[in-house]
Parts: C-alpha cells; sequence; structure tokens
C-alpha cells in the first residue's frame, strides 16, 4: 500500500448565506483594503490516506467527505489528490 495525500474543500453553497465571509469582506474596507466583490469562507482539510492506488485514496476520502466532513445539505465540497 502506498500513502497519498488528498485535500478536501468544504464550502457553503451558493444559495446558503455565508455570515463569516460576509464579516470578513465587510471589515477589509476598515482595514484600508479594497472592498472584494464577493468574499466565502470554508474548509481546506489535508488527509493521508493508505490505499492501493490513487484512485482509491480518493474514493475513500470522497466517503469520508461525505459522511463526516461536509454537511451536503448545505455544503460542497472538492476532493483532490495531491
Amino acid at each position: 500500500m502506498t500513502v497519498h495525500q488528498i485535500v478536501v474543500d468544504v464550502m457553503l453553497k451558493p444559495e446558503i448565506l455565508d455570515p463569516q465571509g460576509q464579516a470578513v469582506a465587510n471589515a477589509l474596507p476598515n482595514l484600508g483594503f479594497p472592498a472584494p466583490a464577493s468574499l466565502r469562507i470554508g474548509r481546506h482539510v489535508e488527509l493521508s490516506l493508505e490505499a492501493e492506488t490513487a484512485e482509491a485514496a480518493v474514493e475513500q476520502a470522497t466517503k469520508i467527505a461525505d459522511t463526516l466532513l461536509a454537511n451536503p445539505v448545505i455544503e460542497d465540497y472538492a476532493v483532490r489528490l495531491v
């Protein structure tokens, strides 16, 4: 078996309000930065998974993301091999 590095990025779905992102976007002009057109905040998760193939590691990470890392009702996620 080989250890594979996987990244899972979790973001709120576009139709879900992001109060944390909105708070940061509103604070930027007060700190001297230009106001962004949009700003959303999510999570970046790095996993090291042991699997026979890279495809098997991505499949395992996808199951982990769907079960534990993301709430599929309000969040989207992307799984990628590093």
